[in-house]
């Protein structure tokens, strides 16, 4: 059976793409997901799954190998147009799916259960699906229909937190854009930290940018009290050209060329003989050697008091980064405050995505414990609850950082923090910056290590401390980066005899190629964490 129209609407498939979430690697929020999906339904099979125009897409997936199928093989298209879930328990005798390839062909799939992702503006991008090999003629019980349910809203919530972060990231290259901008004004800077009057500050900022730009005139003008004429300060002149400083009747040149000016707009003319602006007053502006300008407003209180004045000989485009670069010259001021608001923002955002994130993970601490509170042996499920604290601590301190980097320190004190043993910690270390991804690496395996620790090692008597040291070490022009970890004081302990997740995550180290050593002396345990620095930072 063809997938429904619905599939194929542009408004979903647009609301689909502004969330640029298709053919992106994939993220520990996700992959969580599926596995409780499977844990939760008893299913070997659990998908989040993304519908589009022409294919199914898998952001997380597990117990299937493909990464995405045709439409002619999507069940999930299916549950696009359902108001909740679609539960079929034999897909061979559903007239929508009984022909399907992965119901006819391998891996033969007989049973489906498909929470719509619904997002807030109604549009259905996909589904999280349970999947099983065998038919289920009573389906889902009643607690897993509610689970089920309940982890597809994580899964739109999770996925609305991603274009969150998206779009602080869109803000932070902004920023960081105009950063890059304001760099180039730091020459302007230099020579008007010395400037002793106004002539010699605006004479000083004129000639930088006449030499950047290339321009034939350079000045800064301040209108008088009526706005009728406008005084140009002491200019800078390529040369052959004429100093226009001094005092200029407005109306010379034309009576609504710089009204706009005057109300706080830029004037850009390419050509003084073609523009309209100029018209009827060419021959002033010729006499000047004026046949390109650039009138930049600087703005006090809504009133234009002065403007940054520009003047080619030639007729000239001017680029958006020319007029960029000149208004963060005539705006000075207005940039310092634009910064502040902008640093403002940032903290806000920030506190909301810090808001939304202990939200999610509270909610997922919450339907785990409740759809484990069944399970025998809570060990696991408390680890499990407490590897995800980790994470929170370790994503609020990312989060310090503009999600970007952490100090180590920082990242340090927040997975001991919640051992109350901090006052037996020795820590030392030179300041370091580590990625998102190492900085999560490295939440997790101090938390395995001090959980430990509080079990079996130095924290579970009252004598046992621990050092941790980190130092940067350089060889062969290469910055790597070494972490220990060191127990003393405490009991004997022997290597594990199996390999749980905590001995697998210890194993797997800072970077996830095992460059881990573990020691179990008998003075207590020791291990050493080894990286490239490059790699942790990226």
């Amino acid at each position: 059976m063809q997938p429904p129209d619905y599939t194929f609407d542009r408004e979903r498939l647009a609301a689909l793409s502004r969330f640029g979430i298709l053919d992106t690697p994939p993220e520990r929020g996700f992959d969580d997901v599926v596995e409780l999906t499977t844990l939760i339904c008893e299913t070997p099979v659990a998908l989040v799954s993304f519908v589009t125009d022409d294919r199914q897409w898998f952001k997380a997936r597990v117990g299937f190998d493909a990464c995405q199928t045709d439409l002619n093989s999507s069940v999930c298209a299916h549950a696009l147009i359902e108001p909740d879930l679609l539960v079929v328990p034999d897909l061979t005798i559903d007239e929508r799916t009984k022909y399907n390839p992965l119901v006819t062909g391998q891996p033969f799939i007989r049973f489906y259960a498909g929470a719509p992702l619904r997002t807030a503006d109604g549009h259905v991008l996909g589904s999280l699906c349970a999947i099983d090999t065998k038919a289920r003629p009573g389906g889902l019980t009643a607690a897993q229909t509610s689970a089920l349910r309940n982890l597809g809203r994580q899964v739109v919530a999770q996925l609305e937190l991603r274009h969150a972060v998206a779009q602080r990231d869109a803000l932070l290259t902004e920023q960081k854009e105009a950063e890059i901008r304001r760099n180039g004004l730091l020459e302007i800077g230099d020579r008007l930290r010395d400037a002793t009057s106004v002539s010699e500050m605006t004479r000083a900022a004129a000639a930088v940018v006449g030499e950047t730009l290339g321009v034939s005139r350079a000045a800064f003008g301040r209108f008088d009290e009526a706005g009728e004429y406008v005084e140009v300060e002491p200019d800078w002149t390529a040369d052959g050209v004429v100093s226009a400083a001094g005092r200029h009747r407005l109306a010379d040149y034309g009576p609504n060329l710089l009204r706009g000016v005057l109300n706080g707009q830029a004037l850009v003319v390419t050509d003084v003989t073609t523009d309209p602006a100029t018209a009827g007053h060419t021959e002033a502006l010729l006499r000047l050697d004026i046949r390109a300008l650039v009138n930049i407003p600087v703005v006090e209180h809504g009133r234009a008091v002065a403007m940054l004045i520009v003047h080619a000989r030639q007729p000239r485009s001017w680029s958006p980064e020319t007029l960029t670069y000149l208004r963060n010259i005539a705006d000075r001021i207005e940039m310092g405050v634009s910064r502040l608001r902008a640093e403002a923002q940032q903290r806000i955002l920030n506190s909301e995505l810090s808001h939304r994130m202990k939200n999610t993970m509270a909610l997922v601490q919450a339907v785990a414990s409740q759809t484990l509170k069944s399970v025998p042996d809570k060990a696991p499920v408390k680890a499990f609850s407490d590897r995800l604290l980790a994470l929170s601590m370790a994503h609020d301190v990312l989060l310090q950082q503009d999600w970007r980097s952490a100090q180590v320190r920082n990242i340090v004190d927040a997975a001991i923090c919640t051992f109350n043993e901090v006052g037996r910690f020795d820590i030392s270390g030179e300041q370091v910056t580590l990625g998102s991804r190492a900085a999560l690496s490295l939440a997790l395996l101090l938390h395995e290590l001090t959980t430990n620790a509080v079990k079996y090692g130095a924290l579970s008597n009252e004598l046992g401390r621990v050092q941790i040291a980190w130092r940067v070490e350089t060889t062969d022009g290469d910055a790597g980066f070494r972490l220990r970890w060191n127990e003393t004081g405490g009991p004997r302990i022997d290597p594990p005899s199996r390999r749980g997740f905590g001995s697998r995550l210890l194993g797997m180290g800072l970077s996830g190629t095992g460059d881990a050593a573990l020691n179990y002396h008998r003075s207590g345990l020791e291990v050493e964490f080894t990286a490239s620095l490059a790699e942790l930072q990226a």
